[in-house]
C-alpha cells in the first residue's frame, strides 16, 4: 500500500511549530522527514501567507502562529487556531 496523508506538508510544518516555536529547520525537516530545503519553502510559505512570523532571538528564530488568521481554503470558516486545536493539545498563542 502507497503511504499517504491527509495532511499536507504546509499542515504538518505548522501544526510542529505550534507544539515547538523554537524549533529549527534542521529539527523540522528530521521530524517530518522532509529535506531542509523543503521545510525552509514551507516556512516562508505560511509566513508570507500571514500564518506565521518570525521573530530573531540570537542567532534562532522564534515562529509566532496567527490563530486567528482565517485558512484560504476553508472560504474563512475556519482559522488556523481551530485547525491546530483538532490535533493539537492547544491553541497556538497570537502572535
Amino acid at each position: 500500500m502507497k503511504n499517504w496523508s491527509f495532511l499536507t506538508s504546509h499542515a504538518k510544518v505548522l501544526l510542529f511549530l505550534a507544539k515547538d516555536r523554537n524549533s529549527r529547520i534542521r529539527d523540522i525537516a528530521g521530524a517530518l522527514n522532509i529535506t531542509e530545503r523543503t521545510a525552509h519553502s514551507i516556512i516562508s510559505d505560511l509566513t508570507h501567507a500571514g500564518y506565521v512570523a518570525k521573530e530573531k532571538s540570537g542567532r534562532r528564530n522564534v515562529y509566532h502562529i496567527h490563530a486567528q488568521q482565517p485558512l484560504h481554503d476553508s472560504n474563512g470558516e475556519l482559522a488556523v487556531g481551530e485547525l491546530l486545536s483538532l490535533f493539537g493539545d492547544n491553541e497556538p498563542a497570537e502572535a
